[in-house]
């Protein structure tokens, strides 16, 4: 690689204008330096996050840009990575450049690609994942998934009411106990994966403080009961730092096959409806057909899929 430094925007006094000043360019999506200074005015992201490689002229090679939430101790995803197209070995570069930030965060958080549905039919853009993926993979994001990102608007209609199921508020023991049967037999990559290595229990916490960290509210929680009080599932509106999001769903193992799933995603999107959202987001696993399937019945279309690679035993 030559001689190379890789450091934080923290590092000089304008070391973050630089970052900021990458150019978006490239086949995977980046990010204009017009949004790189709104998440930073919103503590999105952070001089300390934002790391750069340089050479020995100090011409930049390369940004990573990570993201959390304005209340995040530590990043949460990676947003953002570029390499220059003239650098011989991008994969070689990215990974010294996120080995320098996981060390500095004492943390590998995971890493967001937003990618076209049809991405792997362009030649350019699947290069460009290759040595993303390439370099995830050394510096220990080597868990893949890929997710489809689903958005509802106005303009879809509201899914019908259904009339099977109530829905009630519940105490957290209530939803502990409705996370830790729903994460039966599910067909989530993540969940498939923590429950090699942790129980349905500690998972189920886990979730729990998860949802209650997020933007949306506690009060919009409900539990999903058929009429004679027995547990169907569970609806976890929630929201993101820019949109209402359908959060987590699920039906016990017991009562699946019936279509339920569909009565509890049209009771969170009548949800935010009636708050006024103008648009609701929501991601699911590719391999999690039952669930895109009823997205897709609600009238959520697919933007785009996501490729998240992580750590193994990340929470």
């Amino acid at each position: 690689m030559g001689r190379m430094r890789f450091l934080p925007a923290t590092a000089d006094p304008t070391a973050l204008d630089r970052a900021a000043a990458y150019p978006a360019d490239g086949p995977v999506a980046a990010l204009t330096a017009e949004r790189v200074q709104e998440e930073l005015a919103a503590d999105r992201f952070r001089p300390e996050w934002t790391w750069l490689a340089e050479d020995e002229d100090g011409r930049v090679l390369a940004r990573a840009l990570w993201w959390g939430r304005a209340d995040s101790a530590r990043p949460i995803a990676l947003d953002c990575l570029q390499v220059r197209s003239t650098v011989a070995d991008p994969a070689a570069v990215a990974t010294a450049l996120l080995d320098a930030g996981h060390a500095a965060f004492g943390t590998r958080p995971l890493y967001n690609m937003s990618l076209p549905a049809d991405w792997r039919s362009h030649p350019a853009l699947t290069e460009a994942v290759a040595w993303r993926r390439e370099a995830g993979r050394r510096t220990g994001l080597n868990r893949e998934i890929q997710r489809l990102r689903y958005e509802w608007t106005p303009a879809a209609g509201l899914p019908g009411a259904g009339g099977r199921l109530t829905f009630r508020e519940g105490g957290d023991e209530e939803f502990l106990g409705a996370f830790v049967r729903v994460s039966a037999g599910s067909l989530d990559q993540a969940t498939l994966d923590e429950l090699r290595t942790k129980d349905a229990g500690q998972l189920a916490e886990e979730d729990l403080r998860f949802y209650l960290d997020c933007p949306g509210e506690r009060s919009w929680w409900r539990l999903a009961e058929l009429p004679d009080g027995t547990l169907a599932g569970l609806a976890v509106p929630s929201a993101t730092p820019y949109n209402r999001n359908v959060g987590y769903l699920g039906v016990v193992p017991e009562q699946r096959g019936r279509g339920l799933i569909d009565e509890i995603l049209a009771e969170i999107t009548r949800f935010h409806a009636a708050e006024g959202a103008e648009r609701i987001t929501a991601t699911t696993d590719t391999t999690n057909a039952p669930m895109a399937a009823a997205f897709d019945r609600a009238g959520y279309k697919v933007t785009e899929i996501r490729l998240v690679l992580e750590a193994p035993g990340n929470a």
